[in-house]
């Protein structure tokens, strides 16, 4: 079986709704990384503070197969292709994974013979 991860940057206030959509699409866990997103227009700058937008990195191993319902649930439901909107999601082919845990195998396993 061969695996991608798919990375998803989205606002922090909508890190909750990326995790639970990805999951009813068919992903198992995540790991989430918080960050700032340092973007090429200036910082607004409200009082003397300047405000930073924080996001949420999502990081899913996903088999190849499902990685792309799971991509295109987050980018429809996400509104990811609208200009406004600051998220991007991708996913990167991995060449080997190891440590992956059995339970989560056999759940991508029941997932893609759904699929077909």
């Amino acid at each position: 079986m061969k695996f991608v991860a798919l990375v998803a940057i989205i606002p922090e206030e909508r890190e909750e709704e990326g995790v639970t959509l990805a999951k009813e699409a068919g992903a198992g866990a995540v790991t989430i990384i918080r960050g700032r997103n340092l973007g090429l227009k200036e910082k607004k700058i409200f009082f003397g503070l300047t405000l930073e937008e924080n996001v949420s990195l999502l990081l899913f191993l996903l088999p190849r197969r499902l990685s792309m319902r799971v991509l295109k649930t987050l980018v429809t439901a996400m509104d990811m292709q609208n200009e406004e909107n600051s998220s991007v999601a991708f996913t990167v082919p991995l060449g080997h994974l190891a440590g992956l845990n059995i339970e989560e195998l056999h759940k991508f396993e029941h997932e893609i013979e759904n699929l077909l």
